[in-house]
């Protein structure tokens, strides 16, 4: 079936996780944010329903689906307006590379976990100074007898302080060239030498943002996962899926906040008639679910060529379809608040709050630009500018 006619049991998926979203809600996200905590409940009822897991492998606990099937959870929780931001990275990122590149006894320790919700995996690759660089990763990694030495540091780490264990990007020397390339390594969180630090966000979450240091963590071989010589394959088949759950973070928020603007504009009247019937209320709402609509399309066909393994393909469409979900969503939670009037900027509706975490869409995990940059070079074949 082609990937832009959805199946019946994808449709059926979509509502039994709405279902699950509204009995949750917004208000639940907006409670544990202001008790400074994760969405416990949510994430353990979604992993006990199958759904966290619906992307790993069935022998190993999990849905036998795919980045499709994932994609759809994260989308329908988010436009019931209880995202979990950590399904981007435990299940999409963390279970896919282990699933992919892991060694038996990997994927018998974490998979079952991670698609239970058990276990949850946080990611780090981002570094104060390498930014979307991946080539200028400095945490590094030295052999010590049979043992790994990690040592560097990460910054706007997710989830850290409920994660057992952090998905490093490093790098180790080639001993035959002596240049350094990228290798992933499973670091436990209680690990000696591994230091983590909430940073100050001005974006409210109910996930918390970390730095880590790594200050020569000892780990055992088998805490490096797939082929050393293959990390930037192994790396970049865990970062499709992360654009992919992304542009689904950002389509779920754009259509609550559409949703809730649309409820608005059928009941709020003045001069007697519902300002819905305003062209110029009516139009930009008709403009932003078409932007949704589109940016899903393009998700929906990323999500298919990961799926069908098609690592090039998806690279492309993953990164399409993240710029267009990002744009989308920030449009629609504009137009949201623009039309509650003051109302969109109470504690009350809820929207406020959105305008911030809308522009993380078009920020993480990699930015606008540099998509731009990926599609100029990569499917234009324009000269690079740097």
């Amino acid at each position: 079936m082609s990937p832009q006619i959805e199946a019946d049991e994808h449709k059926a998926l979509r509502a039994a996780v709405a279902t699950l979203g509204a009995k949750y809600g917004r208000e639940y996200i907006t409670r544990t944010i202001a008790e400074g905590r994760p969405p416990t409940e949510l994430w353990q009822e979604a992993g006990k329903l199958g759904y966290l897991g619906v992307n790993l492998p069935e022998g190993h606990g999990g849905g036998g689906g795919g980045i499709t099937e994932l994609s759809i959870v994260l989308e329908e929780l988010g436009a019931a307006g209880s995202p979990l931001l950590m399904l981007v990275v435990s299940p999409a990122i963390c279970g896919t590379v282990i699933s992919r590149f892991g060694t038996e006894d990997q994927k018998r320790t974490w998979l079952p976990g991670l698609a239970d919700g058990s276990l949850l995996m946080a990611f780090g690759i981002t570094e104060p100074d390498a930014g979307s660089n991946s080539h200028r990763i400095t945490t590094t990694a030295r052999k010590d007898g049979a043992d790994w030495l990690l040592t560097g540091r990460k910054v706007f780490i997710s989830g850290v302080d409920m994660a057992d264990a952090v998905l490093i990007v490093g790098r180790t020397e080639d001993a035959r060239t002596g240049r350094l390339k990228p290798c992933l390594f499973i670091v436990p969180t209680d690990a000696e030498g591994f230091q983590k630090h909430p940073i100050d966000m001005e974006l409210n979450a109910a996930e918390k943002q970390f730095e880590l240091v790594l200050d020569d963590v000892r780990l055992p071989a088998d805490a490096l996962v797939g082929d050393e010589d293959a990390g930037l394959l192994q790396l970049f088949a865990g970062l499709n899926p992360e654009r992919i759950m992304t542009a689904a973070f950002a389509i779920g928020m754009g259509r609550y906040a559409l949703s809730k603007a649309i409820e608005y504009a059928r009941d709020r009247t003045v001069w007697k008639t519902p300002i819905g019937a305003h062209q110029a209320i009516a139009h930009p709402l008709a403009q932003a679910h078409i932007d949704l609509e589109l940016a899903r399309l393009m998700m929906q066909k990323a999500a298919h060529l990961y799926d069908a393994g098609d690592d090039i393909g998806a690279g492309e469409a993953a990164n399409m379809a993240k710029y267009a979900a990002g744009e989308a969503c920030v449009r629609a939670v504009d137009q949201a608040v623009h039309t509650l009037g003051g109302n969109g900027l109470t504690r009350e509706f809820g929207l406020a709050s959105l305008i911030t975490a809308a522009r993380v869409a078009r920020i993480a995990p990699v930015s606008r630009e540099m998509i731009l940059n990926y599609v100029s070079h990569q499917t234009l074949g324009l000269p690079k500018s740097y």
